[in-house]
């Protein structure tokens, strides 16, 4: 630790501050103690400069990252090197191929991550007390909702929240769950069971599963259709990804198809999966809300409930566990179970 001095009044010898200071050479005079210099001269990173490292990692190049930070690229290399100071630990190396993180650098900007993080739900805490879902928000939404569940949605979240401005992603569930989890987006609607380790979320609906099989098929006679009778008639589904895809195996007991030349087909999208159906190379499942949509209308199959109970998922909007945005989540689903 460093050595401390008391500077006193009264009938104690006095010293003048001024001169102290002079003499300390680093030393800083707080309240009347003089501090060693090594004690205090802790530098700590900047959010900036955190920032800086973030945008060269993702990137590789000094030039696109001063791009995507909107400064130049002395500017940004000028703050990587005060950054690297400041840790006294090289970060980068600097070749001819692009900018390779070394392993304290690839550690510091796992963790700086996580700081710009906080440091954001901070400003967006402050900005929404008293007034959520205003300003931006990004949230992410899987491929099997977003279609059929928005068109009802975005209106509602306008009426109700026209300060709101909202910026949208599609993409598959894992991903989404990435963006989450990194700061990269604010919520996401996504479907259940699914690990959602490490989030929190609000239920907006169950949405139930429908068999679908070709018009007119022997199994369409009768009012539902067993889940034995979908596994032995060439069971489609989407393709590796898709949570739907698990979720109709799990809730429904079902075998994933074997590949080969005789099976293993899998669709990109339910409008594809659709279109196989209604071509006979298959029966399948839907969820409810595609088909309340009007996914299958003008397609020639046909569409029963699952028999021996229920099949469903379950929509919910979800966030990174511990974030700011939880309220907002919350209302969020509130608003959008009408539309659901």
């Amino acid at each position: 630790m460093g050595r401390e001095r008391s500077v006193e009044g009264g009938g104690a010898t006095r010293l003048d501050l001024r001169k102290l200071a002079a003499r300390s050479k680093g030393k800083s005079i707080v309240f009347g103690i003089s501090i060693e210099w090594d004690y205090m001269a802790l530098m700590l990173p900047t959010l900036r400069q955190l920032q800086y490292l973030r945008l060269l990692a993702e990137h590789g190049s000094f030039s696109r990252a001063a791009e995507a930070a909107h400064v130049t690229q002395p500017t940004l290399s000028a703050g990587i090197q005060e950054l690297e100071r400041a840790l006294d630990a090289p970060l980068v190396d600097r070749a001819r191929s692009g900018v390779i993180l070394t392993a304290v650098g690839e550690e510091v900007a796992r963790r700086g991550a996580d700081i710009l993080t906080r440091a954001e739900d901070l400003v967006q805490a402050a900005r929404a007390a008293g007034q959520p879902l205003t300003g931006r928000f990004r949230l992410g939404v899987i491929p099997t909702i977003a279609p059929f569940l928005l068109p009802h949605a975005l209106p509602l979240l306008r009426d109700h929240f026209p300060k709101l401005k909202l910026f949208l992603r599609e993409d598959l569930t894992h991903r989404l769950i990435e963006g989450l989890r990194s700061g990269a987006l604010d919520a996401a609607l996504i479907a259940l069971p699914y690990d959602t380790a490490g989030l929190e979320t609000a239920v907006v609906s169950e949405d139930e599963l429908l068999a679908m099989a070709p018009a007119n098929h022997p199994m369409t006679a009768g009012d539902r259709i067993s889940s034995a009778d979908l596994q032995d008639n060439g069971l489609i589904l989407l393709e590796d990804g898709h949570c739907l895809r698990e979720q109709a195996l799990s809730v429904c007991g079902l075998h994933a198809p074997r590949g080969g030349e005789e099976g293993g087909f899998a669709a990109t999208s339910l409008y594809t999966l659709v279109q196989m159906v209604g071509s006979g190379l298959g029966v399948s499942l839907l969820p409810a809300m595609a088909v309340a949509a009007g996914l299958t209308d003008d397609a020639p199959v046909a569409i029963r409930p699952i028999d021996g109970g229920k099949a469903s998922r379950r929509i919910v909007v979800a966030w990174r566990a511990g974030s700011s945005r939880g309220v907002e989540g919350q209302l969020l689903a509130e608003t959008l179970k009408p539309a659901a």
